[in-house]
Order: structure tokens, then C-alpha cells, then sequence
């Protein structure tokens, strides 16, 4: 049994997943206060659901990964409880869809699959042995919402597939499964992937017969940008192979294909393709009356409009106007987070972000194996890209995608592949920073001494 962390170690990480519970109780105390003046009566349930998961959570890593990274857990906990509230302030505008309750069971579900994951998965180097494996799965989930008795278009696109009474978005799990293809294909393909072709300027060109991976990598985006109409999903699946093909072959060259391929095919399904052509008009000509008011850039603009009206600090949590702006509870939460907590709040949101980013790519900088590098280094890198991808479509530096804010946004699939995306870097942090046989017995025999 590996000795775990000492107790201060410990009893820092359980203080700081108590503080982010803590945080997430007070502004939910906030909305009821906003709202009607006085505390919601369902506080103390929310926050001891909240609570007891993490708490459940703080022992699954106590017992099973006692070396992972402590900032990793607090970190998530705080901004999922901040969606909770949220989506539990937006509720109370009655807009449909918002459910606070269905999002807490969600929580849990997810809270779940991380414990599952990190106890099931004892050794994520395994996972390199199914490198193939999870490519086929993942194109598998990739090409179920296309199927026509499976799949289901919702608002314009087809991510969604229904099994009995509960939708599912496969995209959310593929994503998963083609990180760790892409961890595994690169490790085995990166020497040659590195090798050079012509030089043109100063960029060192990679030869033609190697362009093939990523001319496969540019197709399957660009069917999932036309067939599904998710211009999300396309745009992270293609960011995230070019960006590990980056860490593994430290070519620039790659990065400019990529970025040439992906705008190139863009500007091309613009203009063959109807919907494509009206999601970049919406997005290039917003301010159009007629286009605000055929619905078109309406979300857009009503979105706009409240983070503008948030200011510096914000309306404050209960006191804004979420219901102006459709889905706020999903795609939208962050322009709905933005008028009530300002731009302060926003600010502040995307620095837990950051670091939990941070805390990922640490992991990848202290693997000891290739595949731990690539794997951590890309489930890092989507969960940044997709944070830029809604933050940017909802502040209109580019096209909205239908992306949902990690942890935050209502629904379960996106919960419950980010809950497994943690559980996975979890697993990568305990055994980076597990010491050495030698000076694990140095720590085990100091603790018994103390005793």
C-alpha cells in the first residue's frame, strides 16, 4: 500500500475543497438575498449535497491517488458549485431548462464516474495498449448523432442521440477517446512526424507523405462542421490533434498547416453550405436589425448586452436579468455569470480556470513517459481551448459554436466527460509525483516515528 501524503498535506487540500464549498453556500445565500431578501430555504440541502460528494471525492483520492495534484479537486468543485448557482438563480426566473436539481444529480453522477475512474484505472499507461481502440470508439461516437433513427437535430445541430427517455451527446466522450488516440498515435509516429521537408522563409516544411494523418484529422472536422452542423466540436477535435502534434514533434509548421486547413475549409462549407453561411453572417454582421430580429444574432446581441450592463462589478448574483438571454443556463451561462458578477467576476472565473490548465500541463511537465506527456498536455489543452472557444463566441471574437462552459453549463454529458477528463489527470498527477520506492520508505518510516 503506498504511503500517502503527510498530514498537513492532506488537511491543506480538505481546508480548500471546505472553502470552495463554502464560497459556492455563500453565493447561493446571494441569489435568495438578490432576489426577495432573504436566504433560499433549500441552502443547507444544496450545500450538503455539495459537500458530502466532495467529501466523497477527498477520500476516493485520500485512499486511491495520495499523491495527485490537491489543487485539482477545489479547483473543479468551485466552479461547478458556482453553475449550480447559476443555474438555480436562472430557474427562478422561470426560464425552461434550468433546473438546479437535475444539475446537482448530474454533479453527482459525474463525482461518480471521477471515483470510478481513478479507482478502476490504477495505472493510466494501460491505456496506451488501446491506442487504436479508442480511436474506432471514437468515431464511433463521433458518427452516432448522424444515424437516422438515432440521432436527434436540436437547435440547428445534431449532437444529440435519445436512448429511452434521456438525450445524450456522444461528441462530449468522443473527445475523450481521441486524446488518448492521439496520445498513443503520436508517441509511436512522432520521429517521424518531426522529420523535415523543404524549407520555405524560415519554417522547415514536413514532407508530403507525412500529411496524411492530419489531412484525415482536417476531413473528419470538416464532416462534423456539415453533417452535424457543430462547428464546437469540429473546431476542438482539430485544435486538439494539431496542439499535441506541436508538444510531441515541436514543429511551427504544423501549427500554420493546421490553421490554413481548418479557415481554408471553413470559408469553403460557408459558402457551399446554407447553415454554415448564416451562423458566420450572424456572427460578422450582429448588429443588423434584421438580423436581430429574424433571431438569427438575437442571442448574440442579448448576450452582449448583459455582460456590458454588468460593468466593472456587476448587477449582483439575484438582481440581473438572465431571462432576457435564451439558454443562459447552457450555452450563455457566461454571459449570465458576467452581468451579475461583472467583469471582475468573469476575470476572476477564468484565472480557476487557468489554473486548473495550469495544474494539467504541470502534470505533463512531470510525467516520466511520453505517452503521460501527450495525454496530459492534450486533456489540458481541450479544456483551455474549449473555455476560448465559448468565452470567444459569446464575446464575438469568433462564430458561436454551441460549446458549453466546463462545469458550469447545464446538461450531463458535457459534466459527466469533464469530470473523467479530471479523473484521468488525477490518475497522471499521482503517479508524476509519487517519490521513488526509496524515498517513499523514508516516508513511511518518519510517520511511524512521529507516532
Amino acid at each position: 500500500m503506498p504511503v500517502p501524503m503527510t498530514a498537513k498535506r492532506r488537511g491543506a487540500q480538505l481546508g480548500m475543497l471546505a472553502f470552495a464549498v463554502l464560497i459556492v453556500m455563500g453565493a447561493y445565500a446571494s441569489v435568495g438575498l438578490g432576489i426577495n431578501g432573504e436566504i433560499p430555504s433549500g441552502m443547507l440541502t444544496y450545500g450538503l449535497g455539495l459537500g458530502g460528494l466532495m467529501l466523497a471525492a477527498y477520500l476516493v483520492l485520500a485512499r486511491f491517488a495520495p499523491w495527485a495534484d490537491p489543487l485539482l479537486l477545489p479547483l473543479v468543485t468551485l466552479v461547478n458549485g458556482l453553475g449550480l448557482v447559476m443555474i438555480y438563480r436562472i430557474e427562478q426566473t422561470g426560464q425552461d431548462g434550468a433546473n438546479a436539481t437535475n444539475q446537482l444529480m448530474w454533479t453527482a453522477l459525474g463525482v461518480v464516474m471521477f471515483a470510478a475512474t481513478v479507482i478502476v484505472l490504477k495505472d493510466h499507461r494501460i491505456l496506451q495498449r488501446f491506442t487504436y481502440t479508442a480511436g474506432f470508439a471514437g468515431l464511433v461516437l463521433l458518427v452516432l448523432p448522424v444515424l437516422p433513427l438515432l440521432g436527434t437535430e436540436i437547435n440547428g445541430s445534431r449532437i444529440w442521440i435519445h436512448i429511452g427517455g434521456f438525450s445524450i451527446q456522444p461528441g462530449e466522450f468522443a473527445k475523450l477517446a481521441l486524446v488518448i488516440f492521439f496520445a498513443g498515435y503520436l508517441v509511436a509516429k512522432r520521429d517521424v512526424l518531426a522529420l523535415a521537408g523543404r524549407r520555405l522563409l524560415f519554417i522547415d516544411l514536413p514532407r508530403a507523405r507525412d500529411l496524411g494523418p492530419v489531412l484525415i484529422t482536417w476531413g473528419v472536422s470538416i464532416a462534423v462542421l456539415v453533417l452535424e452542423k457543430d462547428l464546437g466540436t469540429s473546431l476542438l477535435l482539430f485544435g486538439a490533434f494539431i496542439a499535441m502534434l506541436y508538444i510531441a514533434t515541436q514543429r511551427t509548421s504544423w501549427v500554420l498547416i493546421g490553421i490554413l486547413l481548418f479557415v481554408g475549409g471553413a470559408i469553403l462549407a460557408g459558402q457551399i453550405f446554407s447553415h454554415v453561411q448564416v451562423r458566420f453572417n450572424g456572427w460578422l454582421n450582429a448588429e443588423s436589425n434584421d438580423l436581430y430580429f429574424d433571431g438569427v444574432s438575437y442571442q448574440l446581441m442579448e448576450g452582449l448586452f448583459a455582460i456590458g450592463s454588468g460593468g466593472i462589478l456587476g448587477t449582483g448574483l439575484g438582481e440581473g436579468h438572465p431571462r432576457r438571454i435564451p439558454f443562459s443556463f447552457s450555452d450563455f451561462i457566461f454571459s449570465a455569470t458576467g452581468e451579475e458578477l461583472g467583469l471582475t467576476g468573469l476575470m476572476a472565473l477564468l484565472m480557476i480556470y487557468a489554473l486548473i490548465v495550469e495544474r494539467g500541463l504541470r502534470t505533463a511537465l512531470a510525467s516520466r513517459d511520453p505517452f503521460s506527456k501527450l495525454l496530459a498536455g492534450g486533456l489540458s489543452f481541450i479544456l483551455a481551448w474549449q473555455v476560448f472557444i465559448i468565452v470567444g463566441g459569446v464575446t464575438r471574437l469568433i462564430p458561436l459554436t454551441g460549446l458549453v462552459t466546463p462545469f458550469m453549463s447545464a446538461g450531463g454529458s458535457a459534466l459527466l466527460a469533464n469530470w473523467m477528463l479530471i479523473a484521468l489527470l488525477v490518475r497522471m498527477s499521482d503517479a508524476a509525483r509519487r517519490p521513488p520506492p526509496q524515498a517513499i520508505q523514508d516516508e513511511g518510516l518518519t510517520q511511524v516515528m512521529q507516532r
